[in-house]
């Protein structure tokens, strides 16, 4: 990619969105020779021979599972000094032998880029696919695993706040063991 920022959401759908064919060429196009891949249920080290290929078989087996995706690139944003591309999505998978079932879903992936100065071109060195738990649930329990997670947050929630209170005095003894924060201290 010449641009990253501008033609990262054609790359996206050529990925989710397109026959076998497509993908295979946009993998090999798009990806280094021995790319990362991080997802909630899978996971290529750069290390594994033949990396690429397997990812290739991981976004082929998503097709699979969910034939037609409904995908949509939010926001792009690169932080250049690190070669790092973040990707905001939002997607609805639907799984065709389960007609009732679909997640709709929100991540982020961050793409690790590599720039290769022979052309003058970033490649995808590794792709980290983050999904917040309420989101990532939807896989596993779709019907009722977004409410868990809701009301186990929740909960958690108030724990932190009552115990935060419960323990107000640990705050105090640590004000008076370190008074000052050692930056704040003046000379």
């Amino acid at each position: 990619m010449e641009n990253p920022v501008r033609e990262i959401p054609a790359v996206v759908h050529l990925l989710t969105q397109t026959p076998p064919s497509i993908q295979r060429d946009t993998l090999e196009t798009y990806f280094t020779r021995n790319a990362a891949f991080d997802h909630p249920f899978c996971r290529v080290e750069s290390w594994f021979p033949a990396s690429r290929s397997i990812i290739r078989a991981i976004y082929h087996w998503y097709k699979i599972l969910s034939p037609k995706i409904l995908l949509s690139v939010e926001s792009v944003a690169f932080d250049q000094p690190n070669n790092l591309l973040y990707v905001g999505i939002s997607q609805r998978f639907a799984i065709w032998f389960m007609p009732l079932y679909r997640a709709d879903v929100k991540l982020v992936t961050v793409l690790q880029l590599e720039y290769q100065k022979t052309n003058a071109k970033y490649y995808i060195k590794s792709q980290n696919d983050l999904y917040q738990t309420d989101q990532f649930v939807k896989f596993v329990l779709p019907y009722g695993g977004p409410i868990l997670v809701w009301v186990w947050q929740t909960v958690a929630t108030i724990a932190c706040v009552l115990l935060a209170l419960l323990l107000s005095p640990v705050s105090l003894l640590q004000e008076y063991v370190h008074p000052q924060h050692p930056t704040k201290r003046s000379s």
